[in-house]
């Protein structure tokens, strides 16, 4: 499901007396690649290592 196939979909948090399981934790793994790819995409420069950080060239 992305974003733009969410169009008259309802999301809802349901309030509960269990321990929070994390609602956002799934998303978390793939976001430093998105932004290595974005970088990428944008400037031309390949991210090669974690964390990204300014080299001097």
């Amino acid at each position: 499901m992305t974003t733009f196939s969410l169009n008259g979909k309802t999301v809802t948090v349901v309030r509960s007396a269990e321990k929070p399981t994390g609602v956002g934790e799934p998303g978390v793994p793939p976001i430093g690649p998105a932004v290595a790819n974005a970088w990428r995409v944008l400037s031309g420069k390949p991210v090669r290592h974690l964390p990204f950080i300014r080299q001097s060239t």
